[in-house]
């Protein structure tokens, strides 16, 4: 760390010296929270953005540059069924080799769910209140079981939730898994500039900061010495996926299979929309790379657009589930982090230049804030792979506190994949003249990753209004 007139120095060489315009003003504990942000502070990346971005504009690659990407598809003919099966034996190898480990981007907050901490603490088994975390690291200690293997497992939190992340996984004795094998790591953070430029302050003591984008996990991946550590545990392929997706079907086989025999840098998952409306990025080629289209930057024109059959043109939606070539995730952060920078317009809090809270309207958005996106490495990749992915076993997300991808339907999809994997078995569901189960079902991955090992454990028949927990 640079000493205090060397920072000093820095920081009025690149038009910033105001961070320091307080300084005299601080308590001890103060001068060196903010000495420790400031030098955190990539003086030259922040100065290229706003030249981008706020000098000047930014070029935004145009919807009708977009063509629909190549899926491999759910299996319906023998011949698909039969490729799934090569994929599943491939990726089936790859763990029992030790090359795989899973990847959790976990840096939210709880707070539009009304809970103050993680949002990977929130409950959400629908009998015993599992945590989605600990459903997580029960689909992990599952798979290591399955495979007599390792399967490091890497979380990224952030500023807002990194101690009590830590300190929820000590609590829980990191949910059997060993604290030697899951390694938690912060992404770092990108300073908001105001509409001049300049970096904008929360306070005399605090340089106004946000995380740098779900992007920023290939950074922090790096800088944490993530690589190397996967590098000694032998793992070469990475399964990324995001913490508030209860239903992701984590290290996949098939999944990391297709993958793998595709020779693939980057893959990716993709669901079929809800709707025209459902919010999600559209996977497209734009000039023969892979692009991410977020659902803001798709004009309703082209997200109404349908096939002769009256399906979307643009189904296929991603759902934040990668593969991720370690060597890849190297490349990228070669000689600097290769992935692009997009701005946001928001209204920040900060003080303004005598050091009093600046007031703003309603709706005022004063500052820009800066993040990458992961998918946007995709476009980087010598070779990608699409696959397919069933809505009802991989994707119902808890995002908002009621409606659509809320906790109720979060709950309500997980007991109907475990009311299939159960019928399956030869049990007999009880359902309301509605349709909806008329009893309460939790399967735990311990017992069942995806509906495998139920025969002799599932009951033969569930009476109305059970609990039914295995």
């Amino acid at each position: 760390m640079k000493t205090l007139d060397e920072l000093k120095a820095t920081a009025e060489r690149h038009g910033h010296g105001h961070l320091f315009r307080f300084f005299h003003e601080l308590n001890d504990a103060e001068k060196a929270k903010l000495h420790e942000q400031v030098s955190a502070v990539e003086f030259e990346v922040v100065n290229k953005l706003v030249d981008d971005f706020v000098k000047s504009t930014a070029p935004v690659a145009s919807a009708a540059d977009l063509k629909p990407a190549p899926v491999v598809p759910l299996p319906t003919t023998d011949e698909q069924r039969q490729a799934a099966r090569g994929a599943r034996a491939a990726g089936d190898e790859a763990f029992r080799r030790g090359r795989i480990a899973c990847f959790l981007v976990a840096g939210g907050q709880g707070t539009r769910l009304g809970l103050n901490g993680p949002k990977g603490a929130f409950k959400i088994g629908p009998i015993t209140d599992r945590t989605l975390f600990h459903i997580h690291a029960e689909k992990i200690l599952a798979l290591r079981r399955r495979y007599n293997a390792g399967v490091p497992w890497l979380i990224m939190t952030s500023d807002a939730n990194d101690a009590e992340t830590k300190a929820f996984f000590a609590t829980h004795n990191y949910f059997g898994l060993g604290a030697d094998t899951v390694r938690i790591f912060k992404q770092a953070n990108m300073p908001a500039v105001g509409r001049d430029g300049t970096i904008l302050m929360a306070s005399k003591a605090e340089i106004a900061l946000s995380p740098n984008g779900h992007g920023g996990s290939i950074k922090a991946l790096h800088d944490s010495g993530s690589t190397a550590w996967l590098r000694e545990h032998g793992v070469d392929t990475l399964f990324y996926f995001q913490v508030d997706n209860c239903l992701t079907q984590i290290g996949d086989p098939t999944f990391i299979g297709w993958h793998l025999l595709g020779g693939s840098k980057m893959s990716s998952k993709a669901c079929r929309k809800r709707d025209w409306k459902e919010k999600v990025g559209v996977f497209g080629v734009i000039d023969g790379k892979l692009n991410v289209v977020e659902y803001s930057d798709l004009p309703e024109s082209a997200a109404r657009e349908t096939l002769p059959d009256g399906s979307l043109k643009w189904w296929a939606g991603s759902i934040a589930i990668h593969v991720i070539d370690l060597g890849f995730i190297e490349q990228l952060n070669k000689g600097g982090f290769q992935l692009p920078y997009h701005k946001a317009e928001k209204a920040v809090a900060c003080i303004g230049a005598d050091g009093a809270p600046l007031a703003l309207k309603s709706g005022e958005k004063n500052g820009i804030k800066f993040e990458t996106f992961v998918f946007d490495a995709l476009a980087q990749a010598e070779r990608t792979v699409n696959v397919e992915a069933s809505r009802e076993d991989d994707f119902s997300p808890v995002k908002n506190a009621d409606g659509d991808d809320s906790p109720m339907t979060a709950k309500r999809d997980m007991q109907e994949m475990y009311a299939r994997w159960l019928g399956a078995a030869g049990t007999s569901i009880p359902r309301k003249a509605d349709g909806t189960l008329d009893c309460t079902i939790e399967i735990s991955p311990l017992t069942s990753l995806e509906g495998e090992n139920l025969a002799g454990v599932a009951p033969a028949k569930i009476a109305p209004g059970a609990a039914v927990l295995l």
